[in-house]
């Protein structure tokens, strides 16, 4: 149903809500509360800590204007338990002389600690007769929902209260009766929007209606996406022992049992005619190279090609040298299509993809661009999966001739995924974890420590790397902020205070040239320090490396910081990871970096990650097709996912079953990827 079918909703109200993707009836009502107020109760200052938001009625006391450092009008009222001050910075004269000495009035805002005890800043005031004399409260808790400019809280209110007697009109039950909990999805919804606040078991069952048929349309989708896709036929890719054996004399390395284990699972996959859908996840440093090197090596033995997407221009360059090393005995060529390539290179590399010269082509989303064509593609390797949106990854799938061909997929990611996230949003995958570190390998010793202590940090800096050592320095910015550390800053500070210690600057805005110039040096101990931007998170692997500082650490979530972190640990030395922060630090912040401290597994990691952050920031699902939970606390505890599984499995059974319209309603526009 369009906006405009409610009343009051002109162009700014509807440019406003398309701004955050609400574009009709039915998607406004499922922009849910962020959180709720309880409007309900007055409330004792004698009651109220500093913190709380709160509803009170007070007389006040006195009244003054005050300049100190910015003009106010500060009130000093009380009730019977207490006294509070009120300041309003933006106030006309009619409302000066409305808020007289004397007046009763009814408060509703947080209340803080001040040099003069409790405090509320614009309060939302109303006039009334006294505390014996107030309006109706209401019975339901006030609902707060995400917003943008022209859109206060109030207007919520308005459009929610217009928008919900259309509920079961526009949100009809689709569930079956055998798997259909006891509440209405209409009547959840006004559950959710208007809460009593008598009883707080009833917004929890209602959220908990709404998240089962939203996982379950998540489920759906990726089932139905599943089948669909295993419809189509695969080019069958039998196992090649000369060619595995030559690859495993090539890589200089034995493999760990846990990547025999996922080999062995994908070479299974790929001598089927059905298209290969696995992820494999690993710590970093697991070896997942050796592991996708591996699959290219079968399915190159076949006669057809193998296209690897990286998300950055470092990562695919060094994709690109290991495969060449490790192929150039097997006779097998490597392309690289990158955009810091001059047209020459990217007119050679097209060229060989086309004509099936390049066995193995590598690249970052140049790949998917139309006018790259392969001659036989089988496989399609995706390297840090949650960094490209699931069209990217489809549109390379699909560069496979033949209209009913499908190219084999292997996804890789170093980001280890909760098991309840994977068992929700990743079951259209056949996952394969490499829970293995390669021998000899030690935990990187890491600690945190606040920015006071940089010159310590400098001075150990100084003597670790004249002895042959070298070390990154990790900046959250490049340029001077006043929010974040610097890297050109620290880039500076070290040549004046090391300057016998050889360093540079590596950062995303400079040209590629450049950019591989400075690698190449760090990497052949030209350089002892590498002063970057979290542009090194992925793709640079310099075993001689074995000390990383982090620049405010707080600022970095959780599996950013160990990807970083994984730059070094890579050789036989043991190796550091310094966290710098700046005090003081929240509650989330604190646990981040004493997680980091205390954990190196990334399993574990990810589980505290999904703790902290939840699904949608961990995964990094704000990218173009990418499925969002509107309810991802549902994933937190898995309580839903067994009865989930079962619905979808009664659905599916069931022919005249909504499957279609339910997945329409949860995904919206994102319906289009369960029918890939």
């Amino acid at each position: 149903m369009k906006l405009d079918a409610l009343r009051g909703i002109g162009p700014r109200t509807r440019e406003a809500l398309g701004r955050l993707g609400i574009d009709s009836v039915e998607s406004l009502l499922l922009h849910l509360p962020m959180r709720y107020e309880d409007r309900t109760r007055v409330r004792p200052l004698g009651d109220i800590a500093p913190g709380d938001s709160a509803r009170f009625c007070v007389r006040i006391d006195d009244s003054r204007v005050g300049f100190g450092g910015r003009r106010s009008l500060l009130l000093r009222a009380s009730d019977a338990s207490g006294s509070v001050g009120l300041r309003l910075f933006h106030f006309r004269r009619e409302q000066q002389e409305r808020l007289r000495v004397g007046s009763w009035w009814l408060c509703w805002g947080e209340v803080r600690e001040s040099r003069w005890g409790l405090e509320c800043v614009h309060p939302q005031m109303q006039a009334v007769a006294g505390p014996e004399t107030l309006p109706p409260l209401g019975d339901t808790l006030t609902p707060v929902y995400p917003s943008t400019a022209g859109l206060p809280q109030s207007r919520w209110q308005k459009l929610l209260d217009a928008a919900l007697p259309r509920a079961a009109e526009l949100f009809p039950e689709l569930l079956p009766a055998a798997v259909a909990p006891p509440l209405a999805a209409a009547a959840a919804l006004a559950q959710v929007h208007r809460p009593p606040a008598s009883a707080p078991e009833v917004l929890e069952h209602a959220r908990d209606r709404l998240a089962f048929e939203e996982l379950l349309a998540q489920r759906l989708a990726v089932r139905r996406s599943r089948a669909k896709l295993q419809t189509r036929s695969a080019p069958r890719c039998p196992e090649d022992a000369a060619s595995a054996a030559a690859l495993e004399a090539a890589f200089g390395f034995a493999l760990t049992g846990a990547q025999r284990r996922v080999i062995g699972e994908i070479r299974a996959d790929l001598a089927r005619p059905q298209p290969m859908l696995r992820l494999v996840q690993g710590d970093v440093g697991c070896g997942k190279t050796a592991v996708a090197a591996a699959a290219a090596a079968q399915v190159t033995a076949a006669g057809l090609q193998v296209a690897l997407m990286a998300p950055t221009e470092i990562l695919a360059r060094q994709h690109a040298a290991t495969l060449a090393q490790w192929f150039a005995p097997l006779g097998v060529s490597v392309a690289l299509l990158v955009g810091g390539d001059g047209a020459a290179a990217r007119r050679a590399a097209l060229q060989a993809a086309a004509s099936g010269e390049a066995a193995v082509v590598v690249g970052t989303q140049a790949l998917f661009q139309e006018q790259v064509e392969f001659a036989a593609l089988g496989l399609v390797i995706v390297d840090e999966q949650h960094r490209f949106g699931v069209g990217q990854r489809l549109a390379l799938r699909d560069k496979r001739s033949g209209a009913d061909g499908a190219a084999h997929q292997l996804i890789m990611t170093a980001t280890p995924i909760p098991r309840t996230l994977a068992q929700t949003l990743y079951t259209d995958l056949d996952i394969s974890p490499i829970d293995e570190l390669p021998p000899g390998r030690s935990p990187v010793e890491t600690v945190a420590l606040p920015q006071s202590r940089r010159a310590k940090v400098i001075e150990r800096l100084h003597v670790v790397c004249a002895q042959g050592r070298q070390a990154y320095w990790v900046c959250p910015a490049l340029a001077e902020s006043e929010h974040a550390t610097a890297a050109e800053d620290i880039a500076a500070l070290l040549r004046e205070q090391l300057p016998e210690l050889p360093s540079a600057l590596l950062h995303g805005q400079l040209p590629a040239a450049d950019k591989r110039a400075l690698i190449d040096d760090f990497r052949g101990g030209a350089l002892s320090i590498l002063v970057a931007t979290t542009v090194i998170e992925v793709g640079l692997d310099v075993p001689a490396a074995s000390i990383i500082i982090i620049d405010e650490a707080e600022r970095l979530g959780l599996a950013q910081l160990h990807q970083l972190r994984g730059r070094v640990g890579r050789g036989r030395e043991q190796s550091y990871c310094v966290l710098l922060y700046k005090p003081p630090l929240s509650a989330t912040a604190q646990s981040r970096l004493d997680a980091l401290c205390t954990l190196h597994d990334g399993f574990a990691l990810a589980e505290k990650d999904l703790e902290l952050r939840g699904p949608g920031e961990l995964l990094g699902t704000a990218q173009s097709g990418e499925q969002r939970l509107r309810f991802e606390s549902a994933l937190l505890d898995g309580r839903l996912l067994g009865a989930v599984e079962q619905a979808a499995d009664v659905m599916l059974a069931e022919p005249a079953a909504p499957v279609p319209a339910l997945i329409r309603r949860w995904l919206g526009e994102r319906a289009e990827y369960a029918s890939v």
